[in-house]
């Protein structure tokens, strides 16, 4: 299954990406990323700046797992509820799509995840 996963942080935010990489790299070695893309806030309050990423990937796991898989990736970067709730987004991996199901719609028509999509075409990613 070929898996689409976003990626963003706004505290300590290229150290945070650079450990998603790393962590993402080891669980799937053929894992493509589009260019890191700083952005401003979406639907938040503060104006911090946040850089994102778009990753594709494949694995034989039920998209489940994967989430699993990313939820843990957070939690090593230090991801908690009472930050959340301070807008402060140390890392959040989000599963986009697997395959033709979609499970973010709305994030896929976000200008960063088009141009990184298009980054990830089968010419230039695997």
């Amino acid at each position: 299954m070929i898996y689409t996963i976003s990626i963003g942080s706004n505290k300590h935010r290229k150290d945070n990406l650079a450990l998603a990489r790393r962590r993402l790299s080891e669980l799937f070695p053929d894992i493509c990323f589009s260019v890191e893309e700083e952005t401003e806030p979406l639907f938040l309050h503060h104006s911090y700046l946040f850089s994102n990423q778009v990753a594709r990937f494949v694995s034989d796991c039920q998209a489940k797992e994967i989430i699993s898989l990313l939820k843990a990736i957070e939690r090593e970067a230090g991801r908690t509820a009472e930050e959340k709730k301070q807008e402060i987004v140390r890392l959040d991996i989000d599963l986009l799509s697997c395959d033709s199901v979609i499970y973010k719609p709305e994030d896929l028509k976000r200008d960063y995840i088009v141009r990184g999509l298009k980054q990830l075409s089968p010419d230039n990613c695997g």
